[in-house]
């Protein structure tokens, strides 16, 4: 019976567990938005959309460590904006925005996640119209150069010229 009541505890601990992150790689939508489940592309790819509000599309954007991207944000109106969540993460707060951080995201992914990437029509802002038309451009890149190591001694000044190397 003890046996029984132990398997059972760690069975609905295993659940919770399970549930716990299931609800931190669900991405939380407003009312009418459409999710577009994306694969991290071989080539450039873009995204073309309307940022009309309850009606919009957002998408998911899995990453591994060590992928370099571009992402790349624009749209004609000066109100659309582009804001990159981590849903890996349990905090709600964009790690980039265009509206803070320019048009464009250049990164080496640190740690594998699922990302949420989120246009947008700034609704405290004035303007006329429902939303704006807007392009994202998803380039991988190529692997960042590694910098070379520096030597495991520094060079400091000494009396003594370095021996020439010998052949």
């Amino acid at each position: 019976m003890k046996d029984h009541a132990v398997r059972t505890l760690i069975a609905a601990a295993a659940l919770f567990l399970l549930t716990v992150s299931a609800i931190a790689q669900t991405p939380q939508l407003d009312p009418g938005e459409k999710l577009e489940k994306l694969q991290f592309p071989a080539v450039t790819m873009q995204l073309k959309g309307w940022t009309k509000f309850g009606n919009g599309h957002v998408y998911t954007l899995p990453v591994r460590a060590g992928q370099h991207m571009k992402i790349s944000f624009s749209s004609k109106s000066k109100f659309a904006f582009l804001a990159i969540f981590d849903l890996s993460k349990p905090d709600d707060e964009a790690f980039f925005g265009t509206d803070e951080d320019g048009t464009s995201f250049e990164t080496t992914v640190k740690e594998n996640a699922t990302w949420l990437l989120r246009p947008y029509y700034s609704k405290v802002s004035p303007r006329r119209g429902l939303g704006a038309p807007f392009s994202i451009l998803l380039e991988p890149l190529a692997a960042a150069p590694q910098q070379p190591k520096p030597s495991a001694e520094p060079d400091r000044p000494s009396l003594f010229p370095k021996a020439p190397a010998k052949q």
